[in-house]
């Protein structure tokens, strides 16, 4: 896709992640770099820290010259909070028009689809859609304290709530909590108390024990299979939500790591919708940061003047 910037200069896409933040450097059509750094992502690292690996990323893509970048972002509810992250970005590209919007706009675009739902299952989770009336509605994207439902920190937090909930029972750690205390290299039950609560563990920590539960769900553990069915029913429940406000039925995308990766994630996510009689389920065949790009063309194209 041939991309006219203001400037007819490079564009600069951003995925900022609760983990990492990735970004492409697109010249002429073609992506000519693509790197990941640390999160960005001001809701999960401090400012000076975003600030930091955002600097590190500009630099590696050698994008001075962007004329346009578009950033999508967990935790963007209000024009404040692109603008606090646009704050961040501008220093790196002097000549650029910056846009940041919320990261689930990325999973729409990148599945090839105007008008939809589209619902975020990665570090964190939300669903967000827009209909032909240009409408937009959203559910969850609150953040790990207030909710993340169905997330891998929500699969990463259960599996402790698990291990502790037979410990108090005087049970013996069964195979789901001896990969989570190999995973985190602990010896036993209690200690994933003070583990959990330690400033050294947090939203990413947790999140990446999500293996642990797919991988104990994948050689049939019944608890870890739960909580995976249990997060398939709240994202379910979310992108069902939205496409009612919307009045809409779909399509539906699913996308991020677990939404693209876990595949009992995906069935129950699927069976749970056609339940609400939503059929038009997605899952995403490539990485969000790829909407980047059809976001960019759209924003440009609408900037053009129309032809006489």
């Amino acid at each position: 896709m041939s991309i006219q910037t203001p400037s007819g200069g490079p564009m600069v896409g951003l995925d900022i992640g609760g983990t990492k933040t990735r970004g492409i450097k697109v010249v002429d059509g073609e992506v000519v770099a693509d790197l990941e750094v640390g999160s960005a992502n001001v809701q999960n690292v401090s400012r000076e820290t975003a600030a930091a690996n955002l600097a590190e990323l500009f630099a590696r893509l050698d994008a001075a010259d962007a004329a346009l970048v578009f950033a999508g972002a967990g935790g963007i509810d209000t024009a404040a909070d692109a603008e606090a992250l646009a704050s961040l970005i501008r220093p790196h590209v002097p000549a650029a028009r910056v846009e940041v919007v919320h990261d689930s706009r990325l999973l729409l675009a990148a599945g090839g689809a105007q008008t939809g739902v589209a619902v975020i299952a990665g570090t964190g989770s939300a669903a967000w859609g827009t209909n032909t009336a240009g409408e937009e509605a959203r559910a969850g994207g609150w953040g790990y304290l207030l909710g993340d439902e169905g997330s891998g920190y929500w699969l990463g937090r259960e599996a402790v709530r698990y291990s502790l909930h037979r410990m108090n029972l005087g049970l013996e750690p069964d195979a789901l909590t001896l990969g989570l205390l190999a995973a985190t290299g602990l010896a036993e039950p209690g200690e994933l108390i003070a583990h959990f609560h330690s400033p050294e563990t947090g939203r990413r920590y947790w999140a990446q024990q999500s293996r642990v539960v797919t991988q104990a769900a994948d050689a049939g553990h019944a608890g870890a299979r739960f909580l995976i069915d249990q997060a398939a029913h709240d994202l379910a429940r979310m992108a069902a939500q939205v496409a009612r406000q919307l009045g809409i039925d779909g399509p539906v995308i699913l996308g991020s790591g677990l939404g693209m990766n876990v595949p009992r994630l995906q069935e129950g996510f699927r069976t749970a919708l056609a339940e609400q009689g939503i059929d038009d389920v997605r899952v995403l065949d490539r990485d969000p940061i790829f909407g980047t790009i059809e976001l960019a063309a759209a924003s440009a194209g609408a900037d053009r003047p129309a032809q006489s």
